[in-house]
């Protein structure tokens, strides 16, 4: 059973598939689309919230070094996103790449949590950028009826209008065709780094340098049950709870990781780009270079403007220019955020759909959902299909009900791609990489030890969703896709079983 669980796909196996007419997608995407997907989808509600939560309870001005050690970790896994990007240019990312490299059982299991992951996501985040649309139509006069605004859990009836229909218009755009998405996002992203930059150079002028006074508070002890200090970091290494201080870096650092969640959605895209071995490194790496400069920038600024201790833990940007007498700025990083929000939705539905894609044409899923569009060359079956369950999770679900996005998922993908760089370069040195992770082993292995060493920081009612995830995930496989699998029935031949390819295969 092992030699079933663990079979391997032919990266040249999964390129010839992209090549089948009813199961091809367009490529129209360039290494400016990619980075433009990285920017839309990392900058979120996070650069405007998470910086004034983990500077008042965990790093004070520190906080911009929190930014960086997340950013790093980040950073050593998009190396290894990098690699696989440009040597495997398939739908399904970090699904595909452990296909090739650790066996079909692994690759369900990223993939079916990478699926969940990101629909939960873009339901969150569709009720998000819902409250935000209400608030600014509350401040001009507008108000919607209360049983069409964001559910709060209260009892009757209630449908988040705005939110569902979001989510309908970005399935509509995402069907017609990737490059209109790109397009679409483009524009987005452009108001939303203008919206940021705004806010950096404006508060500049604002600076105190008192503020920064201490950089790094002194340890604290910290109150029983407020700590972001994970249960398991206590039992496994001893440490107390505390914040502040150089531990509270990196407590900050597993908590500012959301913000940074998204930037391996990018990998998602490899089919649909026209140059994958070229602009995929280019699309990773750029995006998350010049997110990690803004989120440091911001967080800099920010707790220059107003000392760490009486920051807003809910809108940290927009009171700090109201301390400062600027108030009117609180309603342009308002519709900076509802604006970010938008591209945020809809690059998680892109990363999702197409993750259900691969694994659909690989007869994991049913084949039904991988046919494209003969128009417009896109998954449009998963993707309205997905698009209007999401909808209505969106729309009747509560808030407070609604989990956030959990990073354990992005975290545990980032280990499995990792570890895949290293096996596939012993299994297939002879694979052209036309991007290379420098000094494998090396990067690698630090890659798999920074993200374990963040997933112990999460609380564990995330590793319990985890693993009930999991079980739900594998019950699957082995009720429908192990022997639904093309591999299995022959349709694909092993990697073990195939002659090497050499350069010239790709």
């Amino acid at each position: 059973m092992s030699s079933t669980l663990f079979r391997t796909k032919k990266v040249e196996q999964s390129i010839l598939d992209t090549e089948e007419p009813e199961h091809a997608l367009k490529k129209s995407l360039s290494a400016l689309d990619l980075t433009v997907f990285g920017v839309g989808v990392i900058i979120g509600t996070g650069i405007f919230v998470l910086t004034g939560t983990v500077a008042k309870n965990n790093a004070g001005p520190a906080v911009a070094l929190a930014f960086v050690v997340s950013g790093v970790v980040c950073a050593l896994a998009a190396l290894c996103y990098a690699e696989f990007a440009s040597t495997v240019p398939v739908a399904g990312s970090a699904y595909t790449f452990s296909y090739a490299s650790l066996g079909e059982l692994p690759a369900w299991i990223i993939g079916w949590d990478l699926v969940l992951e990101f629909a939960l996501g873009t339901a969150v985040v569709a009720v998000g950028w819902s409250g935000y649309i209400h608030s600014l139509l509350d401040n001009v006069g507008v108000h919607l009826p209360a049983t069409l605004g964001v559910r709060d859990g209260a009892t009757g009836f209630g449908f988040d209008l705005l939110a569902a229909l979001l989510v309908l218009v970005l399935t509509a755009i995402l069907v017609i065709g990737t490059k209109l998405s790109a397009r679409v996002t483009t524009v987005v992203v452009a108001i939303k780094v203008t919206v940021v930059l705004t806010v950096i150079v404006a508060g500049a002028f604002l600076i105190d340098g008192d503020n920064y006074k201490p950089f790094i508070p002194k340890s604290q002890p910290v109150p029983p049950g407020d700590s972001l200090q994970s249960p398991l970091i206590q039992l496994m290494f001893g440490w107390a709870p505390s914040n502040f201080g150089v531990l509270g870096i990196f407590t900050a650092a597993s908590v500012v990781f959301f913000a940074f969640i998204g930037f391996d959605v990018v990998a998602t895209a490899a089919e649909e780009t026209r140059n994958p071995q070229r602009d995929m490194p280019r699309g990773i790496l750029g995006s998350l270079v010049i997110c990690t400069a803004l989120y440091v920038l911001v967080s800099i600024v920010v707790t220059g403007m107003q000392h760490y201790s009486r920051l807003s833990v809910t809108a940290p940007l927009a009171d700090a220019f109201k301390a400062t007498g600027h108030p009117w700025f609180a309603g342009f990083i308002s519709f900076g955020a509802a604006v970010g929000l938008t591209t945020v939705c809809m690059i998680l539905l892109l990363g999702q759909t197409r993750v259900f894609f691969a694994m659909s044409r690989d007869g994991l899923l049913p084949r039904f959902f991988s046919q494209v569009h003969p128009r417009f060359k896109t998954p449009h079956r998963p993707t309205i299909l997905l698009g209007v369950l999401i909808a209505i999770l969106a729309g009747f679900t509560p808030l407070s009900e609604l989990a956030e996005l959990v990073n354990i998922g992005t975290l545990f993908a980032f280990v499995v791609v990792a570890i895949g760089v290293i096996i596939l370069r012993r299994t297939r040195p002879d694979l052209h990489r036309a991007f290379r992770t420098p000094w494998v082993p090396v990067i690698p292995i630090l890659s798999v030890a920074a993200s374990l060493w963040l997933m112990l920081n999460l609380p564990a009612e995330t590793w319990l969703r985890f693993a009930v995830w999991m079980v739900i995930g594998i019950a699957v496989y082995f009720l429908y896709g192990r022997s639904h699998s093309r591999l299995g029935r022959g349709e694909a031949a092993p990697a073990q079983a195939a002659p090497p390819a050499g350069p010239q295969a790709h």
